[in-house]
């Protein structure tokens, strides 16, 4: 078997492609042209382009390369590559500029099973639906648009515009949630796993016994990740306005700072100098230390 990409030779994009490809079919071939042909960069492709009446969305004036899917569109190159220079308002598909977005906040709510969004407003979305909706919706008051230089894998940097307003309510109601349903160490411990996480999936390991083994373990913490989000979106902002659910830990009753009768006070003075005590040893011992 043989499949072809178009990836350039520096790229992440030919790294990923490629490991998930053997991971599947370890004895599949791959054709590669970045990495064989005589062009020498977008210069060269787009002139070779314009002599075949090749269709292409590149220009000599915005040689940018653009990758999209169903939760972003990432652009780098031409202009970009100076990351001194500040990308123009016009490149971008999903985000209005911030100057012409709404001038009145919008809200919406987002509802999630086990840590897995399910509606918008009450309505069930299909996972393609909803992506579909949350990119017009996070789209039109501009939110999710970032310039950021990151670390590819082959070891450059490279800077780049990346559009995800769909994705980035969908992370900023998750968070939301998560934080009113789940335990504290098992967040502390979930979150100590990300930067992992996501570098399996930069890197190309989605199909790696490492990310199915802290999937188990991510899927567990959401066992109890059900309920509703409401978002208030305003000029290029999510900012979570609400959120409920039937497995809430957050306990009004102990929380309140009015009188209650189910949270002793004075328990936190033993509390407090229980967690004291090495300190209050150290500074006691005749190890001297300098507090900065």
């Amino acid at each position: 078997q043989v499949i072809a990409h178009g990836c350039t030779g520096k790229g992440n994009d030919q790294v990923r492609f490629e490991l998930t490809a053997y991971a599947m079919e370890p004895n599949i071939n791959i054709i590669a042209p970045w990495r064989e042909w005589e062009f020498k960069g977008r210069t060269d492709l787009l002139a070779y382009a314009k002599k075949h009446n090749i269709p292409v969305s590149s220009t000599h004036e915005k040689p940018y390369s653009m990758d999209r899917n169903l939760l972003h569109i990432s652009f780098e190159g031409g202009i970009l590559e100076d990351p001194w220079i500040e990308a123009p308002d016009s490149l971008g598909q999903l985000t209005t500029p911030l100057g012409d977005t709404p001038n009145t906040p919008e809200y919406v709510e987002i509802s999630y099973m086990k840590g897995i969004p399910r509606k918008i407003d009450g309505k069930d979305s299909s996972p393609a639906e909803l992506l579909h909706k949350l990119n017009v919706l996070g789209g039109k008051h501009g939110i999710g648009k970032v310039d950021i230089v990151e670390n590819r894998f082959a070891g450059m940097k490279s800077r780049g515009i990346y559009e995800t307003p769909g994705g980035t309510l969908l992370h900023m109601a998750h968070r939301g949630l998560e934080g009113l349903t789940m335990d504290r160490e098992v967040m502390h411990l979930r979150d100590s796993w990300i930067p992992k996480y996501a570098e399996l999936i930069y890197n190309g390991f989605w199909y790696s016994p490492e990310r199915e083994m802290l999937q188990v373990a991510i899927d567990k913490s959401q066992e109890f990740v059900t309920g509703d989000v409401r978002l208030k979106l305003f000029k290029g902002t999510a900012r979570v306005a609400g959120r409920r659910s039937p497995y809430s830990l957050y306990d009004p009753k102990i929380a309140t700072f009015e009188a209650d009768d189910v949270y002793n006070q004075a328990d936190a003075e033993g509390f407090i100098k229980l967690n004291a005590l090495r300190l209050r040893v150290l500074a006691n011992s005749k190890q001297k230390r300098t507090h900065f």
